[in-house]
């Protein structure tokens, strides 16, 4: 089976990518292990979207069939420090309609599969699972495990931080480990939380309330290992009321819908995002601290990017060509380190273990609250899809 591009993962970031293309010439071959289940009641796994992002998944159709009954809009944002100091951030006082959408990944995920299922330059293959990878100066040619083999010009390893693809191509990447686990679970709350989301840095780690639909909020809790198995262990009853007290109560008692879950945290940076006939999209070629809660819109951007580069060729350029993927790239590179050495640095910042620094981030937060107009031009640009 001969393909323009193969690309090896269905998640948020390869499906979109998929999507972007419904329009170009390619023939487009999506490799992915299974369909995505749709889980019953609501997905602990939530993601805030960005204005670009939502612009993103407007021009590739996904945006507009999206269930609004299940998304709500963050208008205001506060950010409190663990000595007094707080940030607020208003869409109304930027000029802007919302500052993000906060929305399951498994609503996007679903759409997202749906549409390239139908999709006519999209062949869907699955399940498929690799087995080994060759390339060659005209084109490179991805083995499957049920003895299939596809030759593509070009490959697009979408498949997550553990990439099969990127492992096989011998693309080293640095590790730093937080020590960390993001704990997260939905709960419904006693306070209208008015379409307002939280985040609190404090001592044991940084904690986020996200508003949901129906008076609802999901909670991501980025805490050192040892109380992140803590609260995953908690029976439902005392875990409300560890998340309630860790919020100030802002949103009053807690109710859990859905059970609490943990995930390992670590910074991860890959040597090369390209190589010849091969591009690393997503979490293959990035992982970041969720304490922005922007990883997917690194992701949704590295797909738009590349969509962008692929979409319009002419019939005689070779989607592979190595100096095409390097453009990629660079396009990525700024807004990719950025982000990574940005939550990296504000991780390290507010660590227990520096609280000698207390006294100074706090101060940093209040004065940046102090000058509107910069404040502001942190959320223009934050929304913007650059942070």
């Amino acid at each position: 089976m001969k393909f323009d591009v193969l690309v090896v993962g269905a998640g948020l970031a390869g499906a979109a990518f998929a999507a972007a293309l419904r329009g170009s010439r390619l023939k487009i071959g999506v490799v992915e292990s299974r369909p995505p289940a749709r889980p019953q009641g609501w997905d602990p796994r939530i993601y805030a979207i960005s204005q670009a992002n939502v612009a993103f998944l407007s021009q590739i159709g996904i945006w507009q069939h999206l269930d609004r009954s299940r998304m709500a809009p963050v208008y205001d944002m506060e950010i409190h420090g663990d000595s007094g100091g707080r940030l607020d951030f208003s869409a109304y006082d930027c000029g802007l309609r919302e500052l993000a959408w906060i929305l399951e990944s498994s609503l996007m995920q679903h759409e997202l599969w749906e549409t390239i299922k139908r999709q006519h330059n999209v062949s869907l293959l699955c399940p498929a699972e690799p087995a080994s990878l060759q390339q060659d100066a005209s084109h490179a040619t991805l083995s499957l495990k049920d003895g299939r083999q596809l030759e593509a010009r070009l490959i697009v390893a979408a498949d997550g931080r553990e990439s099969w693809i990127r492992q096989a191509a011998g693309i080293q990447v640095r590790n730093t480990p937080y020590d960390e686990k993001g704990v997260v679970a939905n709960f419904r709350c006693a306070l209208p939380h008015r379409d307002t989301a939280f985040q609190w840095f404090r001592p044991d780690g940084v904690l986020a309330y996200l508003p949901l639909p129906d008076q609802q909020m999901s909670m991501v809790w980025s805490a050192p290992d040892a109380l992140a198995d803590e609260l995953v262990a908690l029976p439902p009853e005392a875990l409300c009321a560890r998340v309630a007290e860790a919020g100030g109560f802002r949103l009053g008692e807690l109710e859990l819908i859905t059970p609490a879950a943990a995930f390992p945290l670590r910074l991860m940076r890959v040597n090369e995002v390209v190589r010849p006939r091969l591009a690393l999209i997503g979490d293959a070629a990035h992982a970041i601290h969720p304490l922005s809660g922007h990883g997917i819109n690194l992701g949704y951007q590295d797909a738009r990017t590349l969509a962008a580069q692929l979409a319009d060729l002419p019939d005689w350029r070779d989607p592979g060509d190595l100096s095409l993927l390097r453009a990629y790239a660079r396009a990525r590179a700024e807004e990719t380190a950025l982000l990574q050495y940005t939550t990296h640095g504000l991780n390290r910042l507010f660590k227990p273990a520096n609280p000698l620094l207390a006294g100074l981030r706090n101060l940093g937060l209040n004065l940046t609250n102090q000058f509107p107009v910069l404040r502001n031009s942190l959320v223009r640009y934050a929304v913007s899809g650059h942070f």
